[in-house]
């Protein structure tokens, strides 16, 4: 996988679109799961995916699971939540690195071009929307994932829309 700046991801999805379409995944990583969101064939409007489970042992599922949405949903990158803070490197900001970096290291996702997203407090702002429905903590938690992923995404595509309109 490639880093590229915010801004360059969505130019050369808009150029790639002209020709063959595609679309971009939000990733929200945590330490257990990961949160998974997908943009619409316009790239306007994110969707919950799904969750998957992260652990040491299953990078190679995490990365085959990876090549297949790449291919039934045709995406061209990710836009991934990162916790920036100016002040110091948070600690869960060396998850979000390592998590990128393990599926990278096994050559399934070559050429895939992937970008960061600030995503201070998009957990937090869904873990007080869903309060009031009191769910079971599992459901919640993966609730809480989906939904940050979607946020993460969302902040993304309502920028990169912006400035494109401009």
């Amino acid at each position: 996988m490639q880093y590229v700046k915010p801004l360059h991801l969505f130019q050369n999805l808009v150029k790639s679109n002209a020709s063959q379409g595609g679309r971009l995944l939000g990733l929200d990583v945590g330490v257990k799961y990961v949160g998974l969101a997908i943009s619409d064939l316009d790239n306007k409007i994110a969707s919950p995916l799904s969750v998957l489970v992260r652990k040491k042992t299953n990078i190679d599922l995490v990365a085959h699971d990876f090549q297949s949405l790449i291919s039934e949903l045709s995406l061209v990158g990710f836009v991934v939540g990162y916790p920036f803070d100016r002040q110091r490197l948070a600690p869960d900001a060396t998850q979000v690195k390592l998590f990128i970096d393990d599926p990278s290291e096994t050559g399934k996702l070559d050429g895939l071009k992937f970008t960061f997203w600030d995503e201070r407090f998009t957990s937090k702002n869904v873990e007080l929307l869903i309060k009031p429905l009191s769910l079971h903590p599992v459901l919640a938690k993966t609730v809480v994932d989906k939904f940050a992923a979607v946020q993460i995404l969302q902040a993304y595509l309502d920028y990169v829309n912006k400035k494109e309109n401009r």
